[in-house]
C-alpha cells in the first residue's frame, strides 16, 4: 500500500480501514454511514470557493 516515493498511500489505507468495520445492528449501520455522509458535507464546506456573501455591498 505504498505509492511510487514509497509512502503509504492514506486514501487506500483509510478504504481497507473502513471495510474491516461490520456493524453490529442497523443502528450501528445508520450511525457509521451517517458519520461519512459528516464527513463528506464537511469536506464539501471546506472545499467550497464562493466569496463570503457578507462582503457584498448592495
Amino acid at each position: 500500500m505504498s505509492d511510487s516515493n514509497g509512502f503509504v498511500d492514506k486514501n487506500l489505507s483509510n478504504v481497507v480501514e473502513d471495510l474491516g468495520k461490520n456493524p453490529v445492528n442497523s443502528h450501528h449501520a445508520q450511525q457509521i454511514q451517517q458519520q461519512k455522509n459528516d464527513h463528506r458535507h464537511q469536506d464539501a464546506l471546506n472545499h467550497d470557493k464562493t466569496p463570503d456573501q457578507k462582503h457584498f455591498k448592495s
